[in-house]
């Protein structure tokens, strides 16, 4: 076992039927790392989660987790969010997080002062003894995300956390994910929301039809991209295209290119001595929605949808 990885996982297959739901998909979670695993609705990451934390069993394939080979014998200090929300509707918001905690061993009394403190600081204080069915959506999903988190995992694994929630609910669960990072804690979760892995991520893996199509940085992502040059000169001139790089189209009254391999700079100096000179120039890097939509594809993509 390495503690470099708090999850490790090659070769994940499971089948339904005779469809191949996860085929072949490896993923390494560093300790103390927040990873993502993105893709589209059906491309598996549920099911990939679930056989990372034991729940279901894969029919190949090996996968460790917090150095052991059976992930249930891990899961006091494991912390989950499925999917599926699921509450008991008479429960007051604080005795809902305490019963989360002590199904992962935590003493009922500390459960309920952590609760306390918890809601506080996500500014649910005044919902503490607010019976669950009482919450709105967005404020019952925080309560179970902190009942995910009461005990202290060493291991955060959370599944599409952010479906469902209005963006001041957003912001707070990704506050939460930071702090727990920053407490130590490994944070995996799933989503197909760019913007969120943009923000959170220090690795992540893209999985579309169960397959495992990318594994790395938000940064690497964005690599498989050029980045986009928007030249604007002084003046409008035909003959500028003579002297931009092959991919240039025209916009309005600029020009539109993928960034040279060797930089911006020598294409400058050309277009400066030709005496056209820069009006504006602004260099736009890949978004990573970009680089999901070329990993993916959008064929699967449309598919997905």
């Amino acid at each position: 076992m390495d503690e470099r990885w708090a999850v490790h996982a090659s070769g994940l297959v499971k089948r339904f039927g005779d469809r191949r739901v996860v085929d072949g998909v490896d993923i390494a979670v560093p300790t103390g790392a927040v990873y993502g695993v993105l893709g589209p609705n059906g491309a598996g990451k549920t099911t990939t989660l679930r056989m990372l934390l034991g729940i279901i069993e894969p029919d190949e394939g090996h996968r460790a987790l917090l150095n052991t080979r059976h992930p249930r014998d891990a899961s006091d200090v494991v912390g989950y969010l499925p999917e599926e929300r699921g509450l008991y509707p008479a429960m007051k918001a604080r005795e809902a997080i305490a019963f989360m905690g002590a199904l992962r061993g935590l003493d009922w009394k500390t459960g309920r002062a952590r609760a306390v403190e918890m809601l506080d600081a996500a500014g649910l204080g005044h919902a503490a003894d607010t019976k669950i069915r009482k919450l709105s959506k967005g404020m019952a999903q925080l309560v179970q995300l902190l009942g995910s988190v009461v005990h202290r995992p060493s291991l955060l694994v959370l599944d599409e956390p952010f479906s469902g929630l209005d963006p001041v609910n957003q912001e707070k669960l990704e506050a939460l994910i930071l702090a727990e990072r920053d407490r130590g804690a490994t944070i995996l979760f799933s989503t197909h929301v760019m913007a969120h892995a943009e923000r959170l991520c220090d690795r992540l893996a893209i999985i579309a039809g169960g397959k495992r199509r990318f594994e790395g940085t938000v940064d690497e992502a964005r690599a498989t991209l050029p980045s986009q040059v928007h030249y604007q000169p002084r003046r409008p001139d035909p003959a500028i295209a003579a002297l931009l790089p092959a991919d240039a189209r025209s916009e309005g009254s600029g020009w539109r290119f993928q960034l040279p391999d060797g930089g911006i700079e020598p294409l400058l100096v050309r277009l400066i001595e030709a005496g056209h000179g820069i009006s504006g120039l602004s260099i736009e890097r890949p978004r990573l929605h970009d680089a999901f939509v070329r990993i993916v594809g959008r064929e699967a993509l449309e598919k997905a949808a």
